[in-house]
């Protein structure tokens, strides 16, 4: 009788979860899967077209134009998110004086809302009135900068991007760090290690398991980002910040009042399920390329 209650405690507490797993996890995927196939926008009766999503996918100029900016996107957050990351972690092992706090600082935006952050950005970053041009116009270093134009939209979303980020993996690889044992430090001192040669040495190799996670987890991340995006540009000027999932979110939502996207969920699909397959394939390169960082510890 004890153990049936326990089991009936156990369905109780697993089955809501399990039941917004599959109405609003599962049940869309196989939804995308079947509708990919159809040309449908969301109204009328949903007429089968076979192949030719995926015909037109190859064609769409837009569509490549964003998978062009993922990677240039993901690039630039990557190269500068995990080295920085791993540099603040350092330091921050080393106990000093007031580390609670800059560890509070930088896990911030971390747990604040990619909108309401993006919105905050947006005040900074204005063209025309924003906190930063203003700034540099008084001490005399610009007249202005269009940030988030054409020419610096980009730039400005991974500088926005970085800055988000950075606490996150910063703390994964702290917790890292602190399960390397001090007496190996120790002893490379008393054998004449410098603080370099113990980083490279001895840091990186002990810390291959979570640079190996982190590395992942910062890859997969990267690559499906779109949210500051499309509250800041909406994937503008001209396409310029214009990503996978932002354009896959347009084919299914208006982004904004200013533009006129028409809905389509048939192509919507199959263009979801194109950058899934290409970041499935950007992580199996990464999975086979990790291989080699098992021979680092």
């Amino acid at each position: 009788m004890h153990r049936t209650r326990i089991k009936l405690e156990a369905v109780a507490f697993t089955l809501p979860s399990l039941l917004l797993t599959l109405v609003l996890g599962i049940y869309p995927i196989f939804w995308a899967i079947r509708y990919m196939f159809y040309e449908y926008a969301g109204y009328g009766t949903p007429k089968f077209v076979g192949l030719y999503n995926f015909e037109r996918l190859y064609r769409d100029e837009r569509f490549w134009n964003a998978v062009t900016n993922t990677l240039v996107y993901a690039g630039g957050k990557l190269l500068v998110t995990l080295p920085l990351s791993l540099l603040l972690a350092v330091l921050l092992n080393r106990r000093m004086r007031g580390a609670g706090l800059f560890k509070t600082i930088f896990f911030m935006p971390t747990v604040l809302s990619a909108s309401v952050m993006s919105i905050v950005f947006y005040v900074i970053f204005n063209s025309y009135n924003g906190m930063l041009n203003q700034l540099l116009q008084q001490i005399g270093l610009s007249r202005g900068v269009e940030w988030l134009g054409a020419n610096y939209a980009m730039l400005t979303m991974i500088l926005i991007a970085i800055w988000g980020a950075v606490g996150n993996y910063m703390l994964l690889f702290l917790a890292g760090l602190q399960g390397i044992p001090r007496d190996i430090y120790e002893s490379a001192s008393i054998d004449g290690a410098r603080p370099a040669q113990q980083f490279f040495y001895i840091t990186i190799p002990m810390l291959g398991p979570v640079l190996q996670m982190v590395m992942l987890l910062a890859i997969t991340v990267s690559l499906k980002g779109y949210e500051s995006i499309m509250v800041l540009t909406q994937g503008g000027p001209f396409g310029k910040t214009d990503v996978m999932f932002l354009y896959v979110y347009k084919m299914f939502f208006s982004v904004a009042s200013t533009t006129a996207e028409v809905q389509q969920y048939g192509y919507g699909s199959a263009v979801g399920f194109a950058a899934a397959l290409l970041i499935g394939a950007v992580t199996l390169i990464y999975f086979y390329a990790s291989k080699k960082l098992n021979s680092l510890y």
